[in-house]
Protein backbone atom coordinates (compact mmCIF):
# COMPACT_ATOMS: atom_id res chain seq x y z
CA UNK A 1 0.00 0.00 0.00
CA UNK A 2 2.80 2.18 0.54
CA UNK A 3 4.11 1.93 -2.68
CA UNK A 4 1.00 3.28 -4.17
CA UNK A 5 0.87 6.09 -2.33
CA UNK A 6 4.40 7.21 -3.20
CA UNK A 7 3.34 6.52 -7.01
CA UNK A 8 0.30 8.79 -6.31
CA UNK A 9 2.25 11.46 -4.66
CA UNK A 10 5.41 11.07 -7.50
CA UNK A 11 2.15 11.76 -10.64
CA UNK A 12 0.41 14.61 -8.35
CA UNK A 13 4.22 16.14 -7.84
CA UNK A 14 5.28 15.62 -11.61
CA UNK A 15 1.92 16.97 -13.17
CA UNK A 16 2.10 20.37 -10.72
CA UNK A 17 5.68 20.36 -11.92
CA UNK A 18 4.92 20.21 -15.50
CA UNK A 19 1.85 22.77 -15.49
CA UNK A 20 4.37 24.96 -13.63
CA UNK A 21 6.94 25.08 -16.32
CA UNK A 22 4.17 25.36 -19.09
CA UNK A 23 3.16 28.76 -16.80
CA UNK A 24 6.77 29.70 -17.05
CA UNK A 25 6.84 29.68 -20.87
CA UNK A 26 3.74 31.48 -20.74
CA UNK A 27 5.12 34.38 -18.63
CA UNK A 28 8.19 34.46 -20.98
CA UNK A 29 5.74 34.87 -23.58
CA UNK A 30 3.98 37.69 -22.11
CA UNK A 31 8.07 39.31 -21.72
CA UNK A 32 8.48 39.08 -25.29
CA UNK A 33 5.07 40.51 -26.17
CA UNK A 34 5.93 43.67 -24.25
CA UNK A 35 9.01 44.02 -26.11
CA UNK A 36 7.61 43.71 -29.18
CA UNK A 37 5.44 47.13 -27.94
CA UNK A 38 8.47 49.09 -28.27
CA UNK A 39 9.70 47.74 -31.82
CA UNK A 40 8.95 49.65 -35.31
CA UNK A 41 8.44 47.04 -37.63
CA UNK A 42 10.60 47.70 -40.68
CA UNK A 43 9.26 44.96 -42.81
CA UNK A 44 9.82 45.31 -46.34
CA UNK A 45 6.27 46.00 -48.04
CA UNK A 46 4.75 45.69 -51.47
CA UNK A 47 3.88 49.44 -52.11
CA UNK A 48 1.40 49.39 -55.22
CA UNK A 49 0.90 52.94 -54.97
CA UNK A 50 3.96 53.63 -56.41
CA UNK A 51 3.93 51.38 -58.75
CA UNK A 52 4.98 47.64 -57.41
CA UNK A 53 3.00 45.02 -59.51
CA UNK A 54 -0.05 42.82 -57.64
CA UNK A 55 1.08 39.49 -57.37
CA UNK A 56 -1.78 36.74 -58.54
CA UNK A 57 -3.71 35.62 -55.50
CA UNK A 58 -5.97 32.23 -54.86
CA UNK A 59 -8.54 32.51 -52.19
CA UNK A 60 -9.21 29.23 -51.29
CA UNK A 61 -12.87 28.19 -49.68
CA UNK A 62 -12.99 24.93 -47.67
CA UNK A 63 -16.59 23.75 -47.53
CA UNK A 64 -18.69 20.99 -45.93
CA UNK A 65 -22.13 20.99 -45.16
CA UNK A 66 -22.16 25.15 -44.49
CA UNK A 67 -25.68 25.81 -46.22
CA UNK A 68 -25.88 28.30 -43.14
CA UNK A 69 -23.14 30.59 -43.97
CA UNK A 70 -21.97 29.68 -47.82
CA UNK A 71 -24.19 33.07 -48.85
CA UNK A 72 -22.35 35.17 -46.41
CA UNK A 73 -19.54 33.66 -46.84
CA UNK A 74 -19.40 34.29 -51.14
CA UNK A 75 -20.85 37.66 -51.21
CA UNK A 76 -18.07 38.91 -48.32
CA UNK A 77 -15.06 37.15 -50.31
CA UNK A 78 -16.88 38.61 -53.82
CA UNK A 79 -16.59 42.23 -51.99
CA UNK A 80 -12.82 41.96 -50.98
CA UNK A 81 -10.65 44.39 -52.85
CA UNK A 82 -7.73 43.33 -55.12
CA UNK A 83 -7.31 43.98 -59.59
CA UNK A 84 -10.00 40.81 -60.75
CA UNK A 85 -7.27 39.87 -62.90
CA UNK A 86 -5.10 38.98 -60.18
CA UNK A 87 -7.62 37.50 -57.90
CA UNK A 88 -8.85 33.92 -58.11
CA UNK A 89 -11.16 31.93 -56.00
CA UNK A 90 -11.47 28.58 -55.22
CA UNK A 91 -14.87 27.00 -53.63
CA UNK A 92 -13.59 23.75 -52.24
CA UNK A 93 -16.99 21.98 -51.80
CA UNK A 94 -17.13 18.65 -50.43
CA UNK A 95 -20.44 18.88 -49.19
CA UNK A 96 -22.71 16.00 -49.01
CA UNK A 97 -26.00 18.17 -48.37
CA UNK A 98 -28.14 20.40 -50.81
CA UNK A 99 -26.06 23.19 -49.51
CA UNK A 100 -24.14 21.56 -52.98
CA UNK A 101 -27.12 23.17 -55.46
CA UNK A 102 -27.24 26.68 -53.74
CA UNK A 103 -23.66 26.69 -53.42
CA UNK A 104 -23.39 25.95 -57.09
CA UNK A 105 -25.83 29.42 -58.14
CA UNK A 106 -24.34 31.43 -56.21
CA UNK A 107 -21.21 30.61 -57.93
CA UNK A 108 -22.80 31.13 -61.07
CA UNK A 109 -24.21 34.23 -60.12
CA UNK A 110 -20.77 36.00 -58.94
CA UNK A 111 -18.77 34.67 -61.94
CA UNK A 112 -21.56 36.65 -64.09
CA UNK A 113 -19.70 39.66 -62.80
CA UNK A 114 -16.60 38.81 -64.01
CA UNK A 115 -15.20 36.94 -61.08
CA UNK A 116 -12.98 34.16 -61.72
CA UNK A 117 -14.52 31.62 -59.30
CA UNK A 118 -14.73 28.49 -59.61
CA UNK A 119 -16.47 25.92 -57.93
CA UNK A 120 -14.14 22.65 -57.28
CA UNK A 121 -16.21 19.24 -55.48
CA UNK A 122 -14.77 15.64 -54.98
CA UNK A 123 -16.25 12.32 -55.09
CA UNK A 124 -14.97 11.53 -52.01
CA UNK A 125 -13.42 13.90 -48.49
CA UNK A 126 -9.98 11.80 -49.15
CA UNK A 127 -7.56 13.94 -47.02
CA UNK A 128 -10.62 15.96 -45.31
CA UNK A 129 -10.05 19.30 -44.91
CA UNK A 130 -5.79 18.44 -45.83
CA UNK A 131 -7.02 17.14 -49.07
CA UNK A 132 -9.38 19.35 -50.48
CA UNK A 133 -6.67 22.44 -50.10
CA UNK A 134 -3.81 19.90 -51.94
CA UNK A 135 -6.17 19.35 -54.70
CA UNK A 136 -7.22 23.11 -54.96
CA UNK A 137 -3.64 24.21 -54.93
CA UNK A 138 -2.56 21.82 -57.62
CA UNK A 139 -5.04 24.18 -60.13
CA UNK A 140 -4.30 27.36 -58.50
CA UNK A 141 -3.22 30.11 -60.63
CA UNK A 142 -1.85 32.16 -57.68
CA UNK A 143 1.58 32.58 -56.31
CA UNK A 144 -0.20 33.30 -53.29
CA UNK A 145 -2.98 31.47 -51.66
CA UNK A 146 -5.37 32.83 -48.87
CA UNK A 147 -7.40 30.84 -46.73
CA UNK A 148 -10.51 31.05 -45.35
CA UNK A 149 -13.29 28.94 -43.49
CA UNK A 150 -17.13 29.69 -44.12
CA UNK A 151 -17.68 30.96 -40.62
CA UNK A 152 -15.12 34.19 -41.26
CA UNK A 153 -15.80 37.71 -42.60
CA UNK A 154 -12.72 39.11 -43.93
CA UNK A 155 -12.77 42.81 -43.88
CA UNK A 156 -12.99 44.19 -47.60
CA UNK A 157 -8.92 45.76 -47.69
CA UNK A 158 -7.96 42.73 -46.28
CA UNK A 159 -5.79 41.46 -49.10
CA UNK A 160 -4.48 45.07 -49.04
CA UNK A 161 -2.95 44.55 -45.09
CA UNK A 162 -1.60 41.43 -45.77
CA UNK A 163 -0.23 40.78 -49.26
CA UNK A 164 2.53 43.53 -49.01
CA UNK A 165 4.30 41.58 -46.55
CA UNK A 166 5.34 38.99 -49.17
CA UNK A 167 7.99 41.67 -50.77
CA UNK A 168 10.51 39.79 -48.31
CA UNK A 169 10.83 36.67 -50.78
CA UNK A 170 11.51 34.52 -46.73
CA UNK A 171 7.98 35.37 -45.73
CA UNK A 172 5.79 31.54 -46.74
CA UNK A 173 2.77 33.00 -44.08
CA UNK A 174 1.25 35.68 -43.41
CA UNK A 175 -1.33 35.03 -40.66
CA UNK A 176 -4.34 37.48 -39.11
CA UNK A 177 -5.84 37.32 -35.54
CA UNK A 178 -9.29 35.86 -35.41
CA UNK A 179 -12.31 38.23 -34.08
CA UNK A 180 -15.45 37.19 -32.60
CA UNK A 181 -18.90 37.63 -34.32
CA UNK A 182 -20.92 36.62 -31.48
CA UNK A 183 -18.44 37.03 -28.31
CA UNK A 184 -20.39 37.64 -25.75
CA UNK A 185 -23.79 35.35 -27.17
CA UNK A 186 -23.14 33.00 -24.20
CA UNK A 187 -20.73 32.14 -21.28
CA UNK A 188 -19.33 29.40 -23.59
CA UNK A 189 -18.86 31.89 -26.12
CA UNK A 190 -17.04 34.75 -24.21
CA UNK A 191 -14.53 31.96 -22.61
CA UNK A 192 -13.79 30.35 -26.23
CA UNK A 193 -13.09 34.41 -26.69
CA UNK A 194 -11.01 34.98 -23.86
CA UNK A 195 -8.45 31.83 -24.87
CA UNK A 196 -8.87 32.43 -28.50
CA UNK A 197 -7.41 36.16 -27.62
CA UNK A 198 -4.87 34.83 -25.51
CA UNK A 199 -3.24 32.64 -28.17
CA UNK A 200 -3.80 35.49 -30.75
CA UNK A 201 -1.84 38.19 -28.90
CA UNK A 202 0.68 36.57 -25.78
CA UNK A 203 1.41 33.43 -27.69
CA UNK A 204 1.58 34.76 -31.47
CA UNK A 205 2.97 37.78 -30.57
CA UNK A 206 5.35 36.25 -27.80
CA UNK A 207 6.72 34.05 -30.18
CA UNK A 208 6.73 35.57 -33.43
CA UNK A 209 8.58 38.59 -32.22
CA UNK A 210 11.75 36.47 -31.25
CA UNK A 211 11.41 34.35 -34.60
CA UNK A 212 10.07 31.20 -32.60
CA UNK A 213 7.36 28.87 -34.58
CA UNK A 214 4.02 30.09 -34.19
CA UNK A 215 1.14 28.49 -36.06
CA UNK A 216 -0.98 28.76 -39.37
CA UNK A 217 -4.24 29.11 -37.79
CA UNK A 218 -6.00 27.14 -40.41
CA UNK A 219 -7.51 30.45 -41.47
CA UNK A 220 -7.17 34.18 -42.41
CA UNK A 221 -4.30 33.90 -43.58
CA UNK A 222 -1.97 33.49 -46.60
CA UNK A 223 0.67 31.10 -47.94
CA UNK A 224 3.41 31.38 -50.30
CA UNK A 225 2.34 28.50 -52.91
CA UNK A 226 6.45 27.45 -53.10
CA UNK A 227 6.44 27.58 -49.68
CA UNK A 228 3.46 24.99 -48.97
CA UNK A 229 4.97 22.75 -52.03
CA UNK A 230 8.84 23.00 -50.30
CA UNK A 231 7.49 21.94 -46.99
CA UNK A 232 5.83 19.19 -48.29
CA UNK A 233 2.41 19.98 -49.30
CA UNK A 234 -0.85 19.75 -47.12
CA UNK A 235 -0.78 16.20 -45.21
CA UNK A 236 -4.04 14.62 -43.58
CA UNK A 237 -2.33 12.06 -41.35
CA UNK A 238 -2.79 14.53 -38.04
CA UNK A 239 -6.26 16.12 -37.21
CA UNK A 240 -4.45 19.69 -37.38
CA UNK A 241 -3.32 19.99 -40.74
CA UNK A 242 -2.47 23.63 -40.41
CA UNK A 243 -0.04 23.07 -37.28
CA UNK A 244 1.87 20.04 -39.43
CA UNK A 245 2.67 22.36 -42.23
CA UNK A 246 3.69 25.45 -40.30
CA UNK A 247 6.49 23.31 -38.04
CA UNK A 248 8.07 21.96 -41.69
CA UNK A 249 7.72 24.79 -43.20
CA UNK A 250 9.74 26.40 -40.17
CA UNK A 251 11.91 23.39 -40.12
CA UNK A 252 12.85 24.79 -44.28
CA UNK A 253 13.71 27.67 -42.97
CA UNK A 254 10.96 30.11 -44.00
CA UNK A 255 9.68 33.11 -41.78
CA UNK A 256 6.07 33.65 -41.01
CA UNK A 257 4.66 37.07 -40.11
CA UNK A 258 1.59 37.52 -37.58
CA UNK A 259 -0.46 40.70 -37.44
CA UNK A 260 -1.79 41.11 -34.29
CA UNK A 261 -3.96 44.33 -35.72
CA UNK A 262 -5.04 42.71 -38.38
CA UNK A 263 -8.43 41.35 -37.17
CA UNK A 264 -10.20 38.98 -39.08
CA UNK A 265 -14.15 38.07 -37.86
CA UNK A 266 -15.37 34.83 -37.00
CA UNK A 267 -18.15 32.98 -35.50
CA UNK A 268 -17.28 30.89 -32.36
CA UNK A 269 -19.06 27.34 -31.61
CA UNK A 270 -22.48 28.68 -29.56
CA UNK A 271 -23.19 25.21 -28.33
CA UNK A 272 -21.10 22.75 -26.23
CA UNK A 273 -21.61 20.06 -28.72
CA UNK A 274 -19.57 21.96 -31.44
CA UNK A 275 -17.50 23.53 -28.80
CA UNK A 276 -16.60 19.73 -27.64
CA UNK A 277 -15.82 18.41 -31.28
CA UNK A 278 -13.93 21.55 -31.75
CA UNK A 279 -11.83 20.72 -28.48
CA UNK A 280 -11.17 17.41 -29.64
CA UNK A 281 -9.92 18.10 -32.82
CA UNK A 282 -7.59 20.52 -31.97
CA UNK A 283 -6.30 18.64 -29.18
CA UNK A 284 -5.88 15.56 -30.13
CA UNK A 285 -4.26 17.08 -33.64
CA UNK A 286 -2.07 18.74 -31.48
CA UNK A 287 -1.06 15.59 -29.88
CA UNK A 288 -0.61 14.00 -33.30
CA UNK A 289 1.49 16.90 -34.16
CA UNK A 290 3.91 16.56 -31.13
CA UNK A 291 4.22 12.92 -32.23
CA UNK A 292 4.93 13.76 -35.54
CA UNK A 293 7.01 16.91 -35.24
CA UNK A 294 8.84 16.86 -31.83
CA UNK A 295 11.72 15.13 -32.43
CA UNK A 296 12.56 17.18 -35.65
CA UNK A 297 12.31 20.31 -34.13
CA UNK A 298 14.95 18.86 -31.32
CA UNK A 299 17.43 17.54 -34.09
CA UNK A 300 17.23 20.99 -36.19
CA UNK A 301 20.45 22.27 -36.54
CA UNK A 302 19.44 25.71 -37.45
CA UNK A 303 17.21 26.67 -35.00
CA UNK A 304 18.49 27.35 -31.11
CA UNK A 305 17.58 26.49 -28.23
CA UNK A 306 15.16 29.06 -27.15
CA UNK A 307 13.09 27.95 -30.27
CA UNK A 308 13.34 24.55 -29.46
CA UNK A 309 12.45 25.07 -26.34
CA UNK A 310 8.83 27.15 -26.95
CA UNK A 311 8.34 24.86 -30.02
CA UNK A 312 8.43 21.78 -28.08
CA UNK A 313 6.29 23.34 -25.14
CA UNK A 314 3.90 24.81 -28.37
CA UNK A 315 3.44 21.25 -29.52
CA UNK A 316 2.69 19.92 -26.32
CA UNK A 317 0.00 22.45 -25.25
CA UNK A 318 -2.93 20.13 -25.33
CA UNK A 319 -1.07 17.45 -23.21
CA UNK A 320 -1.26 20.29 -20.10
CA UNK A 321 -5.12 19.17 -20.54
CA UNK A 322 -3.57 15.61 -19.09
CA UNK A 323 -1.63 16.85 -16.78
CA UNK A 324 -4.27 18.81 -15.36
CA UNK A 325 -6.21 16.00 -15.33
CA UNK A 326 -4.17 13.86 -13.50
CA UNK A 327 -3.46 16.20 -10.77
CA UNK A 328 -7.07 16.82 -10.12
CA UNK A 329 -8.09 13.42 -9.64
CA UNK A 330 -4.86 12.49 -7.40
CA UNK A 331 -5.94 15.76 -5.19
CA UNK A 332 -8.32 13.97 -3.07
CA UNK A 333 -6.34 10.62 -2.58
CA UNK A 334 -3.57 13.08 -1.62
CA UNK A 335 -5.94 14.85 0.91
CA UNK A 336 -5.96 11.35 2.82
CA UNK A 337 -2.32 10.87 2.11
CA UNK A 338 -1.72 14.12 3.70
CA UNK A 339 -3.33 13.32 7.07
CA UNK A 340 -2.16 9.64 7.27
CA UNK A 341 1.72 10.52 6.61
CA UNK A 342 2.43 13.87 7.22
CA UNK A 343 6.22 13.27 7.63
CA UNK A 344 5.53 13.66 3.83
CA UNK A 345 4.51 17.72 4.82
CA UNK A 346 6.86 19.13 1.76
CA UNK A 347 5.77 17.23 -0.74
CA UNK A 348 2.52 18.38 -0.15
CA UNK A 349 3.11 21.96 -0.55
CA UNK A 350 3.89 21.41 -4.45
CA UNK A 351 0.57 22.84 -4.47
CA UNK A 352 2.51 26.24 -3.95
CA UNK A 353 3.65 25.51 -7.85
CA UNK A 354 0.59 25.39 -9.02
CA UNK A 355 -1.05 28.79 -7.22
CA UNK A 356 1.95 30.21 -9.05
CA UNK A 357 0.91 29.00 -12.41
CA UNK A 358 -2.31 30.30 -11.87
CA UNK A 359 -1.05 33.53 -11.00
CA UNK A 360 1.14 33.79 -14.03
CA UNK A 361 -1.52 33.04 -16.00
CA UNK A 362 -3.98 35.77 -14.18
CA UNK A 363 -1.05 38.49 -15.41
CA UNK A 364 -0.36 37.45 -18.52
CA UNK A 365 -3.84 36.77 -19.12
CA UNK A 366 -4.67 40.65 -17.84
CA UNK A 367 -1.81 42.11 -19.96
CA UNK A 368 -3.52 40.91 -23.23
CA UNK A 369 -7.06 41.51 -22.23
CA UNK A 370 -6.48 44.89 -21.17
CA UNK A 371 -4.67 45.53 -24.86
CA UNK A 372 -7.89 44.59 -26.61
CA UNK A 373 -10.61 46.06 -24.07
CA UNK A 374 -8.87 48.78 -22.17
CA UNK A 375 -7.97 48.92 -18.63
CA UNK A 376 -9.63 50.60 -15.85
CA UNK A 377 -10.75 49.13 -12.78
CA UNK A 378 -14.32 48.37 -13.63
CA UNK A 379 -12.68 46.22 -16.81
CA UNK A 380 -9.96 44.80 -14.57
CA UNK A 381 -13.15 43.62 -12.28
CA UNK A 382 -15.23 41.95 -15.34
CA UNK A 383 -11.37 40.47 -16.35
CA UNK A 384 -11.60 38.81 -12.80
CA UNK A 385 -14.56 37.29 -13.65
CA UNK A 386 -14.20 36.49 -16.43
CA UNK A 387 -10.67 34.63 -16.22
CA UNK A 388 -12.14 32.66 -12.96
CA UNK A 389 -15.00 31.60 -15.17
CA UNK A 390 -12.48 30.31 -18.12
CA UNK A 391 -9.91 28.58 -14.97
CA UNK A 392 -13.36 26.68 -13.91
CA UNK A 393 -14.82 25.61 -17.40
CA UNK A 394 -11.26 24.70 -18.79
CA UNK A 395 -10.97 22.63 -15.65
CA UNK A 396 -14.20 20.95 -16.62
CA UNK A 397 -13.01 19.87 -20.37
CA UNK A 398 -9.83 18.85 -18.91
CA UNK A 399 -11.29 14.97 -18.75
CA UNK A 400 -12.58 15.56 -22.72
CA UNK A 401 -9.18 16.56 -24.05
CA UNK A 402 -7.24 14.29 -22.39
CA UNK A 403 -8.60 11.54 -24.08
CA UNK A 404 -8.24 13.66 -27.31
CA UNK A 405 -4.52 13.90 -26.02
CA UNK A 406 -4.44 10.00 -25.81
CA UNK A 407 -5.77 9.07 -28.50
CA UNK A 408 -3.44 11.40 -30.60
CA UNK A 409 -0.27 10.40 -28.70
CA UNK A 410 -1.70 6.51 -29.61
CA UNK A 411 -1.90 7.10 -33.03
CA UNK A 412 -5.24 6.05 -32.91
CA UNK A 413 -6.87 7.91 -35.95
CA UNK A 414 -10.55 8.90 -36.28
CA UNK A 415 -13.01 11.33 -38.51
CA UNK A 416 -12.23 14.68 -39.13
CA UNK A 417 -15.35 16.24 -37.43
CA UNK A 418 -16.44 19.66 -38.47
CA UNK A 419 -17.92 22.11 -36.31
CA UNK A 420 -21.08 23.07 -37.34
CA UNK A 421 -21.76 26.89 -38.10
CA UNK A 422 -24.98 28.02 -37.02
CA UNK A 423 -25.01 31.78 -38.21
CA UNK A 424 -26.83 32.94 -35.50
CA UNK A 425 -26.93 36.10 -36.04
CA UNK A 426 -28.64 35.57 -39.30
CA UNK A 427 -30.97 32.47 -38.15
CA UNK A 428 -31.69 34.74 -34.82
CA UNK A 429 -33.65 32.00 -32.96
CA UNK A 430 -34.16 29.46 -35.72
CA UNK A 431 -30.79 28.02 -35.27
CA UNK A 432 -31.76 25.36 -32.73
CA UNK A 433 -33.14 23.55 -35.90
CA UNK A 434 -30.25 23.45 -37.26
CA UNK A 435 -29.37 20.17 -39.46
CA UNK A 436 -25.83 19.58 -38.40
CA UNK A 437 -26.42 19.53 -35.24
CA UNK A 438 -26.04 16.26 -33.39
CA UNK A 439 -28.34 14.47 -31.04
CA UNK A 440 -25.88 12.09 -29.69
CA UNK A 441 -24.37 12.37 -26.42
CA UNK A 442 -21.11 11.20 -26.22
CA UNK A 443 -20.19 8.51 -23.51
CA UNK A 444 -17.24 10.80 -21.84
CA UNK A 445 -20.22 12.90 -20.35
CA UNK A 446 -21.47 10.57 -18.12
CA UNK A 447 -17.76 10.30 -16.87
CA UNK A 448 -18.24 14.13 -16.11
CA UNK A 449 -21.05 13.85 -14.43
CA UNK A 450 -19.46 11.08 -12.51
CA UNK A 451 -16.50 13.54 -11.65
CA UNK A 452 -18.61 16.39 -10.58
CA UNK A 453 -19.83 13.97 -8.23
CA UNK A 454 -15.89 12.68 -7.20
CA UNK A 455 -15.23 16.62 -6.70
CA UNK A 456 -18.39 17.31 -4.75
CA UNK A 457 -16.80 14.69 -2.48
CA UNK A 458 -13.86 16.01 -2.19
CA UNK A 459 -15.52 19.50 -0.96
CA UNK A 460 -17.16 17.23 1.55
CA UNK A 461 -13.40 15.66 2.53
CA UNK A 462 -11.98 19.10 3.01
CA UNK A 463 -14.79 19.51 6.01
CA UNK A 464 -14.09 15.80 6.96
CA UNK A 465 -10.57 16.20 7.42
CA UNK A 466 -10.59 19.65 8.40
CA UNK A 467 -7.98 20.53 5.56
CA UNK A 468 -8.94 23.50 3.42
CA UNK A 469 -5.80 23.17 1.63
CA UNK A 470 -7.87 22.00 -1.56
CA UNK A 471 -11.13 23.45 -1.03
CA UNK A 472 -11.11 26.33 -3.67
CA UNK A 473 -9.59 23.62 -6.28
CA UNK A 474 -12.09 21.28 -5.72
CA UNK A 475 -15.15 23.64 -5.51
CA UNK A 476 -14.20 24.85 -9.16
CA UNK A 477 -13.26 21.24 -10.60
CA UNK A 478 -17.13 20.66 -9.21
CA UNK A 479 -18.38 23.57 -11.17
CA UNK A 480 -16.47 23.18 -13.76
CA UNK A 481 -17.50 19.18 -14.69
CA UNK A 482 -21.22 20.58 -13.46
CA UNK A 483 -21.13 23.11 -16.03
CA UNK A 484 -19.83 20.98 -19.03
CA UNK A 485 -22.07 17.92 -17.80
CA UNK A 486 -25.38 19.48 -17.70
CA UNK A 487 -24.58 22.09 -20.62
CA UNK A 488 -24.24 18.58 -22.92
CA UNK A 489 -27.52 16.87 -21.31
CA UNK A 490 -29.92 19.83 -21.43
CA UNK A 491 -28.53 21.93 -24.26
CA UNK A 492 -29.65 21.80 -27.94
CA UNK A 493 -27.36 19.52 -29.30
Amino acid sequence: MLSLYYIILFLYCLSIVLIFFYGLSQFNLLLNYLKSKKKNDDSPQYNFENGDSFPKVTIQLPLYNEKYVVERLLRTIAQMDYPREQLEIQVLDDSTDDSVIVTKQLINELAQSGLDIKHITRSNRKGYKAGALKEGLAVAKGELIAIFDADFVPQKNWLFQTIPYFKDLQIGVVQTRWGHLNRNYSILTKIQAFALDAHFTLEQVGRNSQSHFINFNGTAGVWRKSCILDAGNWQSDTLTEDLDLSYRAQLKNWKFKYLENVETPAELPAIISAARSQQFRWNKGGAENFSKNAKRVLQSNTIGFKTKAHGVLHLLNSSMFMAIFVMSVLSIPVLYIKQAFPQFHLLFNFLLFFIITSVLFFISYWVTYKNIHGGGFQNFLQYCGLFITFYTIAMGFSFHNTIAVLEGLCGKKSEFVRTPKLNIEGLKDKWKQNSYLTKKISKNVFFEGLLMFYFFFGIYSAFYLVDYSLLFLHLMLAVGYGYVFFQSIVAPK
